[in-house]
Order: structure tokens, then sequence, then C-alpha cells
């Protein structure tokens, strides 16, 4: 597999955290920047498949935006009521 190389603009915090980390790990500022994006991309992707079936779902139930939205409050006063 090639690389590449990009150039990337930090803030000096973030920069400092990202690399007191990777010492604590042991490893290469890259080698820990590569990992954060694969688990990000990774995550997005995971969500974007939740959404979408939660979308199919609404849509065969015929449900609205708002009928989810009052779902979510019924849910949530009831489990305010629990002892």
């Amino acid at each position: 597999m090639s690389t590449v190389t990009v150039n990337i603009s930090f803030q000096d915090a973030l920069l400092r955290d990202i690399d007191r980390v990777a010492r604590g790990e042991a490893r290469s500022r890259s080698e820990l920047l590569r990992e954060a994006a694969r688990e990000y991309i990774r995550r997005r992707e995971r969500w974007s498949g939740l959404f979408a079936a939660g979308q199919t779902i609404a849509r065969q139930k015929g449900l609205k935006p708002e009928d989810v939205a009052l779902e979510i409050a019924a849910f949530r006063a009831m489990k305010g009521q629990r002892p």
C-alpha cells in the first residue's frame, strides 16, 4: 500500500496532547493520527448506517419527525417517574 505525506495544522495545545498520547503508547504521531482517522471514519459509517436503518423503519411505519419527538419525550417522562 502506498502512502502520501500531507501537511496539517494543529493548535499548539492539541499537538502537545497528540504527542503526549503517542509517547504514552510508544508510537509515532503519524501512527496515532492514522488510527484516529480510521476510527472516526468507522464510527461515522456506523452512525450513518444506524440513521439509515431508523429512517427506513420510520418510513415503513409512516412515522413523522414529530412522532419520534413525542415518543422520546414520553419515554423520558416515564423514565423520570421510576423510583
